[in-house]
């Protein structure tokens, strides 16, 4: 038997509560400009480190050493699959966090507003992050391309400079074997889209031509001029959150891409105010409907691609102050940890192992009595793979029965 299946043998529902909060991005590494000091290590954070003295904590690994993880299998992994073997492109994600509904062999892609030069290349990966509004008003000029060879277009705005697309053909098989447009750098063009198969070839055509009459409607817009493709994708076949483990789920997430996940795995999608008061508000008021909550602050790793270690250590301090309101309303388990590092120093997600802790009755305590990348490094829980993270959780919530005899 392997670990899931033996997993699958042992769960037995109670009425305990499991709180997952993903600071997302939240690892790093010590920065020479603030003390050689993670922003971890530099907020004020007298709660997470209060906390911490009360639990067990350590390193996860997103993925596998040295692989850097994009938020997809950083998040599937805390939910328990291997994202090694499980793959949800970000395309899917944003459209279903955003409500749509895909239907069999719809292919959907995230996209970026982003600006170019006269040259036709990035300036701006993100049009400086350009409000919601403006991206609606924008996305409804895109929107007066409905069809091209025979595929429906559909396009719906994200929040910030992000939107989604989803193609659809009802006699044309498409499929998602497309690379991204986005380069992922400043100071090149946007690269042109190219299948791996025949059904993606015929589908990368029309993304091209897409792009092309696009630029054309936006080319006088300030500063989103342009726009970038990623995570071409369709909708895997996912358990959910209640098959495979018996928790009633809900999400407290704001961005369309976590709420998707969410969404794929049977969660219910809860209110996500702004705040980070707001989302540990709406977990009290639930707290009762729900076993499981996964809440998701998204600032830590906006700073982090951003470079600011001054906005990371501001986020963590906001989410360290608003903490006892989840302390005054404890849940029998709290796990608190991140799907991925985002560096400040490399402006973009990384290999680094997230720090993570887990309090609960039965968690024991380890001699750490901070919170922060280089004390979880000495933490009782070791370094592990983020798939074994529910296992814990489940462990720690009394849910799961003796193995064997």
């Amino acid at each position: 038997m392997n670990h899931n299946q033996i997993l699958n043998s042992i769960i037995k529902p109670n009425n305990s509560k499991i709180v997952l909060i993903v600071m997302d991005g939240i690892g790093d590494i010590r920065n020479k400009n603030y003390n050689y000091k993670t922003p971890l290590e530099y907020a004020k954070t007298p709660n997470l480190d209060m906390l911490a003295s009360q639990s067990v904590v350590g390193r996860m690994i997103p993925v596998s050493y040295g692989i850097t993880p994009g938020s997809g299998p950083g998040h599937i992994g805390l939910f328990g699959f291997d994202p090694m073997d499980i793959t949800i492109g970000r395309g899917v994600l944003e459209a279903v966090g955003l409500g749509l509904e895909l239907k069999k062999g719809d292919v959907a892609a995230r996209c970026n507003f982003a600006t170019i030069d006269e040259k036709g290349n990035i300036t701006d990966r993100r049009a400086g992050r350009i409000p919601t509004e403006k991206t609606i008003e924008l996305c409804n000029i895109l929107k007066s391309i409905k069809e091209i060879d025979g595929v429906e277009i559909i396009i719906k705005p994200g929040k910030g400079h992000r939107f989604v697309i989803i193609f659809r053909s009802n006699d044309k098989k498409i499929d998602s074997l497309i690379n991204d447009t986005d380069p992922q750098a400043e100071g090149k063009p946007p690269l042109k889209a190219n299948g791996k198969n025949d059904a993606s070839k015929f589908l990368a055509s029309v993304v091209n031509k897409f792009i092309h009459k696009g630029f054309e409607l936006l080319k006088d817009k300030n500063p989103a001029n342009a726009f970038l493709t990623r995570g071409f994708s369709s909708k895997p076949n996912l358990p959910s959150m209640w098959d495979r483990y018996k928790l009633e789920s809900a999400a407290i997430a704001a961005y369309p891409m976590y709420r998707g996940i969410a969404s794929l795995l049977g969660m219910k999608l809860l209110e996500a105010p702004t705040s980070i008061e707001g989302l540990f508000e709406t977990y009290v008021k639930n707290k009762q409907k729900y076993d499981f909550f996964f809440i998701h602050v998204k600032g830590t790793d906006q700073a982090g691609e951003d470079g600011n270690f001054e906005s990371k250590v501001d986020c963590i301090e906001k989410v360290d102050k608003a903490l006892p309101i989840l302390l005054e309303n404890k849940p029998d388990v709290i796990a608190i940890t991140g799907d991925h590092s985002s560096p400040v120093a490399m402006r973009a997600h990384s290999f680094h192992p997230v720090p993570v802790l887990i309090h609960s009755e039965f968690s024991g305590r380890d001699d750490v009595i901070y919170f922060h990348e280089n004390a979880c490094n000495n933490g009782g829980l070791g370094f592990f793979e983020s798939k074994f993270l529910m296992s814990l959780l489940l462990a720690n919530a009394r849910r799961l029965k003796k193995f064997g005899a």
